[in-house]
């Protein structure tokens, strides 16, 4: 009898995104980037605003110790949430102050209005859905930024050595940054298995969103947008 293999839910997302994330891979703040030609400005905007990023992302693997129901993913997510606090942000902020951008700089930043609209829709999904839709919205940001760094290595790794932006690109293609990623596909799978469509479909827009946050996050750091007023 042949067996017929099932579709993990991941793949389907992989799949379905694919034009979503291409936009982002090939956005020219990506690219240029990659290139190492990327005008600083434009990254010094960028590390300002993920920072404060990371501050609301942080909360969403706190608000996943609490809505996850058993000891291990309690303790994952607690982990995960203690190194983004003390290590991850440290490692920005190390990386930002060659740039000539301070501690207080960072901690000063105020969100714009991009960032301030992807963070709160995570947020909101986060306080008031189930486990599966905080990990959902956790997921495009872990995972396509692993896709990132593996892509820009692969496209330009032999430039890598002059290119003031190599620490970056490492850091998301690092075997580290990928068992992140990897854990929490499995565990998008593991929390999608045997839910009716109709959540599956749920699920599935709010990882198309949020990965369309993700183009909205370069395009906004590319031409330093900011508040009008």
């Amino acid at each position: 009898m042949e067996v017929i293999k099932t579709k993990k839910f991941t793949e389907r997302l992989f799949e379905n995104v694919q034009p979503i994330w291409e936009k982002n891979h090939n956005h020219p703040f990506v690219q240029e980037l990659g290139q190492g030609i990327l005008d600083e400005e434009k990254f010094i905007h960028y590390m300002k605003q993920d920072y404060v990023y990371l501050v609301d992302y942080s909360k969403l693997f706190a608000t996943g110790v609490t809505k996850a129901r058993d000891l291990d993913t309690m303790g994952k997510f607690a982990q995960i949430l203690h190194e983004t606090l003390h290590f991850e942000m440290e490692l920005h902020r190390q990386f930002a102050a060659e740039f000539g951008i301070s501690r207080e700089e960072l901690e000063e930043t105020r969100p714009t209005p991009v960032n301030l609209a992807y963070t709160r829709y995570m947020l909101n999904v986060a306080q008031n859905g189930s486990l599966a839709e905080v990990v959902s919205c956790l997921l495009p940001c872990a995972w396509d930024y692993w896709e990132i760094g593996k892509l820009l290595r692969k496209q330009y790794g032999n430039l890598l050595a002059k290119n003031r932006y190599a620490k970056w690109i490492k850091t998301y293609d690092s075997e580290t940054f990928g068992e992140g990623a990897k854990w929490l596909i499995g565990l998008m799978d593991e929390l999608a298995e045997g839910k009716p469509e109709r959540e599956l479909a749920v699920l599935e827009e709010h990882f198309q969103m949020t990965s369309k946050y993700e183009y909205l996050f370069w395009d906004m750091n590319y031409y330093k947008q900011d508040w009008p007023i």
